[in-house]
């Protein structure tokens, strides 16, 4: 039966316009990785025909806009916030739009001070608000935060401490009344107990989680695993169970394994590691409009940056890059976890990342 017979007229002409936009984001970027920035903590979105990526820079955040990704290690990097009351070490923004506006998402602090903080604009490189702490439940230490709506909701993922004590690193998810309001309580969605994520410590880590809905509209949280000081850095994946609670830890079900990772050891089975980078994490889907309901349907590779080390380079902090990789959908794969509540195994749509 034809996809436009299942539709009404409104629906399937919606629904073939954003298909056509993402094809053509798919069609317009390369094939294989290309190494861009010299940078870690790649935030990259589309809109229209620009690419918009933001990162820190020192004391600041920068924004640079390009025809491609790839073209963004070329062009102006662009400040548009200056840490001028001193807040300390900043990391991670990611940028996102709602309503309209473009908004900023990033950690400020030192040590154990670390909080999330946002800014925003009506423009992309410009004219930016000053910054807004995040009134995050719990206020306790907290990056990598970002925004997205999923079934007409807002949500807020960020990486944090369950107490004031760097003993591991959860993910946590909150409702948002709007895109600087939380609401309610937060919740733990993942904690790094696995073998393959507890290979590297001091702490444990799960952290830098990116949102993206399956070809079945399901949610997924993609996020890294170890130390970003080790090579053994990869990404892992969480997906909600159909019709599940996101506030619910037992609704989430996680991949047995790193999906996207430099050692074959931790890798899930069927997934093969890295030819080229060393430790690849905190990525970036490069959807339109940084909207996760323009997330790619099954189908060809789609763009993605993340950060890794080119292999025989020592691995450090400092020699990380962006790089333009591509992913795609992997269907009927299966998710499995033992002596829990609820079912022991979920399958649906995993991911594949390219190089």
């Amino acid at each position: 039966m034809k996809l436009s017979r299942l539709l009404s007229g409104a629906a399937a002409v919606a629904l073939s316009g954003i298909l056509a936009a993402v094809m053509s984001l798919s069609s317009a970027e390369p094939a294989q990785a290309e190494q861009t920035i010299r940078a870690a903590d790649p935030s990259v979105i589309r809109v229209g025909s620009t690419y918009v990526s933001v990162q820190s820079t020192g004391g600041g955040i920068a924004v640079r806009k390009a025809s491609s990704t790839a073209a963004l290690a070329s062009a102006p990097a662009r400040q548009v916030w200056s840490d001028a009351a001193g807040r300390g070490e900043v990391w991670a923004p990611e940028i996102v739009t709602d309503g309209g506006r473009y908004y900023i998402y990033f950690t400020a602090g030192r040590g154990s001070a670390h909080r999330m903080y946002v800014i925003s604009s009506a423009a992309a490189d410009s004219g930016y608000t000053g910054e807004t702490r995040l009134a995050l439940p719990d206020d306790k230490w907290a990056i990598d935060g970002t925004l997205f709506t999923f079934n007409g909701q807002r949500w807020f993922v960020w990486s944090g401490w369950a107490g004031d004590t760097n003993v591991e690193q959860n993910l946590y998810i909150a409702r948002m009344s709007s895109p600087t309001t939380p609401t309610g309580a937060r919740h733990v969605i993942s904690q790094p107990r696995e073998s393959w994520e507890r290979v590297v410590g001091n702490p444990f880590i799960n952290e830098s989680p990116e949102a993206v809905k399956d070809p079945n509209g399901r949610l997924h949280i993609v996020y890294s695993a170890n130390g970003s000081w080790s090579d053994q850095y990869c990404l892992a994946d969480l997906r909600l169970r159909a019709g599940g609670d996101p506030t619910y830890v037992w609704d989430w079900y996680k991949s047995n394994g790193c999906l996207f990772g430099s050692h074959r050891a931790t890798m899930m089975s069927g997934w093969d590691p890295t030819l080229y980078v060393n430790g690849p994490g905190h990525h970036s889907f490069v959807l339109l409009n940084g909207d996760i309901n323009t997330s790619p349907p099954a189908g060809p590779r789609f763009p993605l940056m993340f950060h890794a080390v080119p292999k025989g380079t020592p691995y450090a902090w400092e020699n990380r890059y962006w790089y333009t990789g591509t992913f795609a959908w992997w269907g009927n794969t299966t998710y499995s976890r033992a002596n829990v509540p609820g079912p022991t195994a979920d399958t649906g749509w995993s991911l594949k990342f390219f190089e």
